[in-house]
């Protein structure tokens, strides 16, 4: 990462996501994907507990960017990470992303998973470069334009995946 890089997400706010953020979340959405959510999932999903939706701000609090973790039991998924068109490849998304991954950990998630376009290279190499693995692909699974989805994995806990409890879990 440039030291520009580093500048502009070392000036970066994270704050929980607010009902008065949606409309620019949706319009930041819409210039990141060909297939956006649309506003209303914004808003059913920050009332919803298992969900913790995060932006990153600038100085004057204007959204910058945004990640949605999902928990179930001791999974996670990222559904959804992206950052306005002025604050990409400038440490923003990354920035999102290792603060998900924090968070996870603390909640006890042992797996975090998300699904990447193939072609989506950028996003293929951050995640890379924090430890995602591929772990499968959902075939057909972006709309517009038809393409797959590759189903990456990041342990974060203590017992690896598909590994039986500890014997002192048991207790």
């Amino acid at each position: 990462m440039g030291e520009h890089a580093r500048g502009v997400a070392g000036m970066v706010r994270l704050r929980p996501a607010a009902l008065s953020d949606v409309p620019v979340l949706a319009a930041i959405e819409a210039t990141a994907f060909s297939d956006p959510w649309p506003a209303s999932a914004f808003q059913e999903l920050m009332v919803r507990e298992y969900v913790r939706m995060r932006v990153a701000v600038d100085a004057a609090d204007r959204p910058l960017g945004y990640c949605v973790l999902l928990k179930a039991a001791d999974e996670g998924e990222i559904a959804n990470i992206a950052t306005a068109a002025e604050a990409r490849r400038k440490g923003v998304g990354a920035r999102l992303l290792d603060d998900a991954l924090i968070a996870a950990q603390k909640m006890g998630i042992h797996s975090v998973f998300l699904e990447v376009r193939g072609s989506n290279s950028a996003a293929r190499g951050l995640y890379q470069s924090r430890g995602f693995i591929p772990v499968g692909r959902r075939r057909g699974y972006y709309q517009v334009p038809l393409e797959d989805a590759l189903v990456l994995r990041k342990s974060l806990g203590a017992r690896a995946p598909n590994a039986p409890p500890a014997p002192s879990a048991l207790r």
